[in-house]
């Protein structure tokens, strides 16, 4: 099995995104406004972060935007290289955004709940060039749409990884001491966190290493 691909998430400043990219991450993620949890900053702030990462480092948009319009209006603004739409959109979206975004990878949030969200994601595959699978609630009063730092029900994530035919980035809750058995019980493409390598809220060098450590050991 390939070393799976590592992304970063809630990249605050372009000093983080620095840090990660020389502890040989593959990927960054850049969150922008969202009803609940960790790491938002604006689309400025974005947009300059990214024109700092060289390529082949992906940066990741997280939007929780939902119309399409709006989504293409943030991503010519951002510009980041990857689309991460963390909540549902309506049909037809993909497909416009593709249109209009060429040469944008999308990505496609799954909130993994229950046997219902890996039919929704084997049926959003063919839309999307990756799906990320997260712990989050989108049916609460104010949705959680990422950043829990809580852990799902990895057969269900193994599962789409099995059936979806796409590559699958997982996150919810990794840390250095759970992504190997994450990777063996998944076989997921990527990871993806956001608190499991941060201390008070700031990029930690060392638990960043042991985190990579950890997955290139698995």
């Amino acid at each position: 099995m390939p070393l799976p691909r590592i992304k970063i998430c809630c990249i605050r400043d372009a000093a983080e995104a620095a840090l990660a990219i020389s502890r040989g991450v593959d990927a960054l993620g850049l969150v922008s406004a969202m009803p609940s949890g960790p790491g938002v900053i604006d689309d400025t702030t974005i947009a300059a972060i990214a024109a700092t990462v060289p390529p082949p480092i992906a940066t990741f948009l997280l939007t929780s935007l939902t119309d399409a319009g709006a989504i293409i209006e943030q991503q010519r603004l951002c510009r980041c290289n990857t689309l991460q739409l963390v909540d549902a959109v309506p049909p037809g979206t993909h497909a416009r955004l593709r249109a209009a975004l060429p040469g944008i990878a999308l990505v496609q949030v799954i909130h993994v709940v229950d046997s219902a969200s890996v039919d929704e994601a084997v049926a959003l595959a063919p839309e999307v060039d990756a799906l990320l699978l997260d712990s989050g609630n989108p049916a609460l009063a104010v949705k959680e749409l990422g950043g829990t730092g809580r852990v799902h029900d990895w057969a269900l994530s193994r599962a789409i990884v099995e059936r979806s035919g796409k590559p699958v980035f997982l996150a919810g809750g990794l840390r250095p001491d759970n992504v190997a058995e994450a990777i063996r019980t998944v076989r997921p493409f990527g990871l993806d966190l956001c608190n499991g390598v941060r201390r008070d809220g700031r990029l930690d060098a060392d638990r960043l290493a042991a985190f990579v450590e950890a997955a290139r050991a698995a």
